[in-house]
């Protein structure tokens, strides 16, 4: 089973200790662990990245790795520097249909929540891209967007152990819960199943 992570910076495992503590690797072990076979979770995280940069790797890794699944983090970067909408919707759908073309199943993983987004209304209006996109697209979406904000309302002392020191990224233990989730929402060998919106409650209590 040959799952590709590809993305910027919470992909890659900014904010992690180590390599080690990314959600990548931590996913790997989750399923390794659950499903008791021969699992490669690549790590295809570049820090960074808008989606005009990323789905050109994309569509190069499809073509060279061919995997079974593709997890597809996306649209934080886009959000901060004032990207533009319609271009990143429609560079979301290319990236998507380059995978669905090839017998690929997509899962997204839209924007963190940070407690310092200067202009909300427009970093909301990109998350609900990703929702929306994919939902067009007939791909789930896992809301990571809604999990952290979950976490904040909770308590933002919550919300403070699962980011790293530079308040934006999450840290170890955020990327492990993120890993814990994404495996719990996923079935061997490539079904995917979607993220039912009460994820964020649970992912809430632990």
């Amino acid at each position: 089973m040959r799952i590709l992570a590809i993305g910027s910076s919470s992909t890659e495992g900014i904010g992690a200790s180590s390599p080690a503590y990314s959600y990548p690797a931590q996913l790997q072990a989750d399923l390794m662990q659950s499903w008791k076979g021969n699992i490669a979770v690549d790590n295809a995280g570049k820090g960074g990245e808008t989606i005009s940069e990323t789905v050109g790797r994309l569509e190069a890794a499809l073509r060279e790795r061919r995997p079974d699944l593709v997890i597809w983090q996306v649209g934080t970067n886009d959000a901060v520097k004032g990207g533009d909408e319609a271009r990143f919707s429609s560079l979301l759908r290319q990236g998507i249909d380059a995978a669905q073309a090839l017998g690929v199943e997509v899962v997204l993983v839209d924007q963190q929540y940070y407690p310092a987004i200067k202009d909300l209304d427009h970093y909301e209006r990109f998350v609900g891209l990703v929702g929306a996109t994919g939902a067009a697209e007939h791909v789930p979406v896992f809301s990571r967007y809604k999990l952290m904000k979950a976490w904040g309302e909770r308590s933002p002392d919550v919300l403070s152990t699962m980011l790293s020191s530079d308040g934006f990224h999450m840290g170890d233990r955020g990327y492990d819960c993120l890993a814990q989730l994404i495996a719990d929402g996923l079935h061997y060998p490539t079904a995917v199943s979607e993220v039912m919106p009460n994820v964020t409650v649970t992912a809430a209590q632990r």
